[in-house]
C-alpha cells in the first residue's frame, strides 16, 4: 500500500502517519520528493484497510497495491481455474459451448433444440425459468415447471443444465434442477444473492452488469467466492454504450484483461452483447480468439415464436457451421471442447 501525504502536511502529521503504520505491526518506507511525500507500507494490507487513513490530518490519498478481490486475484491463485459443470470442464484449456433457448417454453421445444445443439458439438444447456424482463407484462417464464422441463431435457441428451436464479429465495430450488446457477447482468451486484450463489456447491455463471467496471465484476465474484464456493465462471455479454447498432458494446479487450488478472474462466455471450444473429458468429470466434474459455449462444428453431429474445436466436443449422468454425478455432489456439455426458470420446 501506498499513503500520499499533502504537499502542505507537517512534520508532526508525517510522523504521526508513520507511528499509526508502525503500531499496526507494519513496516513503513518513507520517501521525500520535492512536490510530494509518500509512504509505502509493506506487511499485511488488510491491516491498514480496516484503518480510516484518509480522516488522519495531512492523508491525501491511500493507493492499495494488491487487488481488494483476493480470493479471484492471479496473485492468490496463479494457476487458471477449471470449473467442472455436470462433468464438462471449462477453463485450463477447455472451452464450453452453452447454447438453446432464452427461456424454457416447452418439452417438444425444448427436446427439438437440444438434439440439435448436441448434435452440433454444444456441452451445456441452457434455458431460462425465471426470466427477469424490463417490462412487468412480458413473458416472466415457467418457474419450477421450466427448472422440471429443463432437467428432464438435459438428462434425455446427457447435456448438463444452466439456469438463471433471480432471487435469493429460489437458490435453493433452482439448485435442485440445475448444474450451474446463472447470475443475471442485471443481479451482478445483488450481494445476497450472490451470498446465496456462494453458499451452494454449483458452479456459478456470472454475467457483467451492463454498466459495470471490471473492476466491479470482479468484486462481484469475490462474494461468490467468500463463501466457499470457488467455481466461479465470469461472462462477458456486452456493456451499455452510445451507438445503437448494436444491442450492447461487446467488450472483447476485457476478456483479456480479465484473463490477466484473475484465474477464473471467462466466457463470452455474443447474443446479448450484439442482438444481432449476422454477426454472432464473428463475435464468437473473436472471443476464442482474443481467450474466451467458451461462448453463450441462444439457439432457437423458430425465433419469430420466441416468448423471449427471438430475434438475437440463431437457427440450429446456423448454430452447427458456428461450433464448426469454433473447434478449428480451438484448434488453433491449442484448445479443446470438454465432450459432454454420454458423448463419445
Amino acid at each position: 500500500m501506498i499513503i500520499i501525504l499533502k504537499s502542505e502536511a507537517s512534520d508532526e502529521q508525517v510522523q504521526h502517519v508513520l507511528e499509526r503504520v508502525e503500531s499496526l505491526g507494519l513496516q513503513p518506507h518513507l520517501s521525500r520528493g520535492t512536490h510530494r511525500t509518500i509512504i509505502g507500507v509493506i506487511g499485511d494490507e488488510d491491516k491498514l484497510r480496516a484503518e480510516p487513513l484518509l480522516a488522519i490530518p495531512g492523508v491525501q490519498e491511500v493507493v492499495p497495491v494488491l487487488p481488494p478481490y483476493k480470493l479471484a486475484s492471479r496473485e492468490a491463485h496463479p494457476e487458471s481455474s477449471v470449473v467442472d459443470i455436470g462433468g464438462v470442464l471449462v477453463g485450463g484449456g477447455n472451452l464450453g459451448l452453452i447454447a438453446g433457448p432464452c427461456a424454457v417454453e416447452s418439452v417438444e421445444r425444448m427436446r427439438s433444440i437440444a438434439a440439435s445443439i448436441k448434435s452440433a458439438g454444444a456441452n451445456i444447456l441452457r434455458g431460462g425459468a425465471y426470466k427477469p424482463r424490463t417490462s412487468p407484462y412480458s413473458f416472466q417464464g415457467l418457474g419450477e415447471d421450466g427448472l422440471k422441463i429443463l432437467r428432464e431435457v438435459g438428462d434425455e441428451f446427457g447435456l448438463p443444465v444452466v439456469t438463471e436464479v433471480t432471487d435469493p429465495r429460489n437458490v435453493e430450488l433452482v439448485t435442485q434442477y440445475a448444474d450451474m446457477l446463472q447470475i443475471g447482468a442485471r443481479n451482478m451486484q445483488n450481494f445476497v444473492l450472490l451470498t446465496e450463489a456462494g453458499r451452494t456447491d454449483k458452479a456459478v455463471l456470472l454475467k457483467r452488469g451492463m454498466s459495470a467496471t471490471v473492476n466491479d465484476w470482479l468484486m462481484s465474484a469475490e462474494y461468490v467466492l467468500s463463501q466457499g464456493n470457488s467455481n466461479v465462471v465470469l461472462c462477458e455479454r456486452g456493456i451499455k454504450g452510445f451507438d445503437s447498432v448494436t444491442r450492447n458494446v461487446l467488450d472483447l479487450a476485457s476478456v483479456a484483461v480479465v484473463k490477466g488478472l484473475t484465474h477464473l474462466p471467462i466466457i463470452v455471450d455474443p447474443s446479448h452483447a450484439t442482438g444481432r444473429p449476422d454477426i454472432i458468429p464473428a463475435c464468437s470466434l473473436a472471443a476464442i480468439a482474443v481467450g474466451a474459455d467458451g461462448v453463450h449462444v441462444e439457439v432457437h428453431n423458430c425465433p419469430e415464436e420466441a416468448k423471449s429474445d427471438g430475434p438475437q436466436a440463431l437457427l440450429p443449422e446456423q448454430y452447427a457451421q458456428l461450433t464448426k468454425q469454433i473447434r478449428e478455432m480451438a484448434q488453433l489456439m491449442g484448445k479443446s471442447i470438454s465432450p459432454p455426458l454420454g458423448a463419445a470420446t
